[in-house]
């Protein structure tokens, strides 16, 4: 059983138990619903979400069992994970923690291993380490040919001037 990273319980908002999170996981929409189990700070204390709503760059959830501010204040500053094998994504999306070390290939050879993702507000990379170098391709369908999880590879496209 894996953990993966989701957020920050940065603050907590209002009076009725509401917590304040960033997070920048790219399928908050198959996490942040009712019911859906997440687990708090170091013990990863698990917790239902009651309700989920955006407010300005923060996801806002309320829990399962709490109903005012006194309750869950003690999870201010704490991670928050959920379990991987909870997590049903479609044929062809993966969890960034999936690419982590496979092998990057490009015309045929390898190019080093995935060493991160990088994501940013308007784009994504993946950065590809070799012994001397790192690469940074875009995280997109046009620069990927296929990722296969079995061979632990990642194919990239032959795309003029994308790796030297």
């Amino acid at each position: 059983m894996s953990y993966i990273y989701l957020g920050k319980i940065v603050n907590t908002h209002g009076i009725k138990g509401e917590v304040r999170i960033l997070s920048n996981f790219i399928y908050k929409d198959l996490i942040f619903k009712k019911n859906f189990k997440v687990y708090i700070g170091k013990e990863k204390k698990e917790e239902e979400i009651l309700t989920y709503r955006k407010h300005k760059q923060f996801d806002m959830l309320t829990f399962i069992g709490y109903t005012n501010i006194n309750e869950v204040l003690k999870y201010k500053g704490q991670n928050i994970y959920f379990k991987k094998e909870d997590l049903k994504l479609e044929e062809g999306k993966y969890l960034d923690e999936d690419l982590i070390n496979l092998k990057a290939m490009f015309l045929n050879k390898e190019i080093g291993f995935i060493k991160r993702i990088e994501r940013y507000e308007k784009n994504c990379l993946i950065v590809i380490e070799n012994n001397k170098l790192e690469y940074l391709v875009p995280y997109h369908d046009n620069f990927i040919e296929k990722i296969d999880l079995t061979k632990k590879i990642i194919v990239f496209k032959n795309i003029e001037g994308l790796i030297r």
